[in-house]
């Protein structure tokens, strides 16, 4: 149904002094804190987990080598979403508006609200990451204690025991992230890069992170997060996730959280040579997800 005059009552009115409502600043692109974007030419994007070889075996003098069998473990799909969303303007609305182009005002509002869509997507792969409705290609939940591997020594991105975010439960994850190890159980050098958090963590984040000495204590030791450089990147505020106590570790494994973008957004208009009405629509396709459940860790708070 298009807007129609009857809809835009005070924007037809002479002496009108201001319009408010859509011109809100917004949260841009957070979601490029947590995800690594790349460009997609297919309905679906699929990647393979290989598991690579294990650890080499002694050769007694004499004897035959001994033979080891790479092959593929699990694969993570991420199949894309068209998002879309359009409005629709009365010739005579457009005619009569005194103020404004009416066009480029609500324009303005479906971008915020395309953008405000994609956000809100890209969080709830972290919303979810506790779950075990909503699993990836290893059959687990994103953040688990019991990831399986082909080694069959099942392996953990999640704190053994939920705890808030606090120096002790950050030390511990930090501790668990160098404990990683691959497919075939063997070390992997795996380090933190960034600390995503919810709004309600922020202050806790800044003390932990940024603060010389140790948060809460009268001893004058110094914040070994901060010393070491632990967390490289910092923290980064993610306003769309919705556990105010759950917090994650980006961490430097490769092909970790990926944003697939299949079509970019776009616009278009059109007008209807019958009723006069001019339509207008944004449209993009892409999809978020996970690779490899190492490139995250994760407690859900306690």
């Amino acid at each position: 149904m298009a807007i129609n005059r009857a809809q835009l009552v005070k924007e037809l009115v002479p002496g009108l002094h201001a319009l408010f409502g859509l011109e809100y600043e917004r949260y841009n692109n957070e979601h490029e804190d947590i995800f690594d974007t790349e460009n997609s030419e297919r309905a679906f994007e699929e990647e393979v987990m290989l598991t690579g070889f294990g650890e080499a075996s002694v050769k007694g003098e004499g004897a035959a080598v001994t033979y080891d069998t790479a092959q593929e473990s699990w694969t993570a799909r991420y199949s894309h979403e068209t998002v879309a969303l359009a409005f629709a303007l009365t010739e005579e609305a457009i005619e009569d508006n005194l103020y404004d182009t009416l066009s480029s005002r609500y324009t303005r509002a479906l971008a915020r609200s395309m953008q405000q869509t994609k956000q809100v997507k890209a969080a709830n792969v972290l919303n979810n990451a506790f779950s075990s409705s909503y699993v990836g290609g290893d059959g687990k939940e994103l953040c688990a204690t019991d990831h399986p591997t082909v080694a069959n020594v099942d392996m953990k991105n999640e704190l053994s025991t939920a705890a808030d975010l606090n120096e002790t439960s950050l030390e511990q994850a930090l501790i668990d992230i160098a404990d990683f190890k691959d497919e075939r159980n063997l070390k992997i050098n795996a380090q933190a890069r960034k600390l995503i958090i919810p709004p309600a963590l922020q202050f806790t984040a800044d003390r932990l992170l940024e603060t010389p000495g140790r948060v809460g204590t009268s001893d004058n030791d110094i914040n070994a997060i901060r010393n070491m450089g632990m967390v490289a990147e910092g923290y980064s505020v993610n306003h769309y996730l919705t556990d105010t106590d759950a917090f994650f570790l980006k961490t430097d494994v490769p092909n970790g959280l990926k944003h697939f973008v299949r079509t970019a957004v776009s616009t278009n208009m059109e007008g209807d040579f019958e009723t006069g009405n001019v339509r207008y629509k944004a449209r993009e396709r892409y999809s978020f997800g996970w690779s490899d459940w190492r490139g995250i860790f994760g407690s859900p708070g306690a």
